[in-house]
This record gives C-alpha cells, structure tokens and sequence, in this order.
C-alpha cells in the first residue's frame, strides 16, 4: 500500500482503536482519528502525536461519509453494551453505518474488530451476538474486508474489584483452567500491519491472542510483580448466583468458547513476538498493575 494513502481509526480515543492509530502512525502511515469530541484529553493527545482528526457521531451518517474522504483503509470499532453507554442494537447499526459508509465512499480495505466469542453460534449474551451480526453484514457487502477477534484483554485483568489489594486475584479460570488474552499494544500491531496489506489479509477472519494463561500462571505472575504473595482463586459460587453477567461468561468460558481460539504460534510466525503475561506486567501493563495493588475501590464491584 502507498505510504501516502491514509486510514481512518474508529474508537480512537478507547483501548483499541488508540493502540491502531498509534501503530499505524509508527509505521510512518497517515491516520485520522474519528471522535466526537476534538476538545477532550485523549482527542488532544492524538493530535498532538500527527494524527488528525475528524468530528463527527456514529449515529449521524453524513459525519461517517464526510470522514471516509480518500480514505484508504478503515478500522471499525464500536462500544459495547456493557460499558452502559449503547444497547446491543445501537452497536449492530453503527457497525452497520461504518461498513455501508466505506462501500459508499470507496474505501479499499475495511477491518472489522469483532470479539473472541463471535462467529461461533448464539451465545445468549447480546453484546456477542451482537458482533455475530456485524460480521456477517461486512462480509456481505462488496469490499475487502478483514475480520479480527481478540481474546479478553489483559487490560480487563487490572479493573477495580478484582482484590489485589487484599493479596488475592479473583478471575474467570479455575485454578489449572487456560483462557486466552492480548494485550492492547499486540491488538493495534497486528491490526495496523493487517491494514496496510489489505491484499495479503482481505477475506480472511483472524482470532487474536497474545499468550494462553491459567489461574495458577496469574498467581504465579502477579505474585512475582507485586513483590508479595498474591492468592488466585476463581469467582465465588455465591458472586456467580448473585450475578447472572459473570455466571453467564463463566459458563461460555468452561465450554470453550471463552477460552480462545487463537493459533499461538501462528500468530507469531505471522506477526512477530507476542507479548507474554509476564512480560506485559513489567512493560505496557507495569503502571496499571501498580495502581491495581492499591486502588482503594477493590471492595466493590465484584464482592
């Protein structure tokens, strides 16, 4: 792909599609961001590293059209129901409003990050099923297009609740029981090399992970970056009674389809070294990790 072609980044000032902009801008390409709001912090940082900006709102079309212009590649993200801020169906029909905008307006190459559990089958959980929907409306459509569905996020890992402060971690896994996770630095790598080679990658759907880890791999981890013991154990047969969201995720991972699909090795042999769980704790995920240890909120959420 020319060097002077550009990509448009959609949830650019979230997780992911932050970490895409910035490894496309790494790789010397250039990038705009679609945000709503150009005044806040992150919409300023971005700018403030060469990514320019377009404004506009996933629910407004014409704001979508008007930032594809001569836009090479695109990367589609949206939110989640869970993040309270969209219902699963405001979620299918921006995804949907992306796609159609870039077959509008001619866009190449469109890459769709969807999530691990999609494309499987029905899950009864609307914010993956929602991401189902999605993808089988991209592939519909007449243009190149790429799939990806990360793991669970190592990210995810450091939220409040979890209890590191009081010595413990308390997760999906059991024990000896492997889940999958990427870091956010691993997602917009691979993403962004997928985009600029929209010809090696179109049409295919890629299942995205960093590392495999067991509970006792996360005791093991956390307990050597902590620099004190740190006791794993999963989430409490009381907490799974009393809340229906993580029983249900607890369930999808103890029949697979939370534990990941990702090939590993392929991953590396396609894309370079993976970021492992270790080496994530004294790199990206070091100052996050540190907060965790003494975020004074550990007793809600999940208690």
């Amino acid at each position: 792909m020319d060097q002077s072609e550009q990509f448009l980044v959609f949830g650019a000032t979230g997780q992911q599609g932050g970490a895409v902009a910035r490894a496309l801008k790494a790789k010397g390409r250039k990038v705009r961001a679609f945000v709503r709001d150009p005044e806040s912090g992150k919409a300023k940082a971005l700018a403030a590293e060469g990514i320019s900006l377009a404004i506009g709102d996933l629910f407004d079309p014409a704001s979508i059209d008007r930032a594809m212009a001569g836009i090479a590649g695109v990367f589609s993200v949206q939110t989640s129901s869970p993040a309270g801020e969209i219902t699963d169906e405001q979620e299918v029909w921006q995804g949907k409003a992306i796609a159609d905008s870039a077959l509008q307006q001619g866009v190449r190459h469109l890459v769709y990050s969807s999530g691990g559990a999609a494309g499987k089958g029905p899950t009864g959980m609307g914010h993956f099923d929602s991401k189902s929907q999605i993808e089988a409306y991209v592939r519909s459509l007449s243009i190149m297009s790429t799939i990806t569905r990360p793991a669970s996020f190592m990210e995810m890992m450091l939220l409040p609740g979890m209890g590191l402060p009081l010595g413990e971690f308390t997760f999906f896994m059991r024990p000896e029981q492997s889940m999958q996770m990427i870091t956010v630095y691993d997602l917009g790598r691979i993403n962004a090399e997928i985009l600029v080679a929209p010809d090696q990658y179109a049409g295919k759907t890629i299942e995205l992970a960093s590392a495999s880890v067991t509970g006792k791999d996360l005791q093991r981890a956390f307990t050597a970056a902590a620099g004190r013991a740190i006791a794993y154990r999963r989430f409490s047969d009381d907490l799974l009674v009393q809340n229906p969201f993580l029983s249900r995720l607890t369930e999808l991972l103890d029949t697979g389809l939370l534990a990941g699909a990702a090939d590993i090795p392929a991953l590396k042999r396609e894309f370079g070294h993976l970021t492992s769980l270790e080496e994530w704790l004294g790199g990206h995920g070091k100052l996050l990790f540190e907060a965790a240890l003494v975020d004074n909120k550990a007793e809600v959420a999940l208690r």
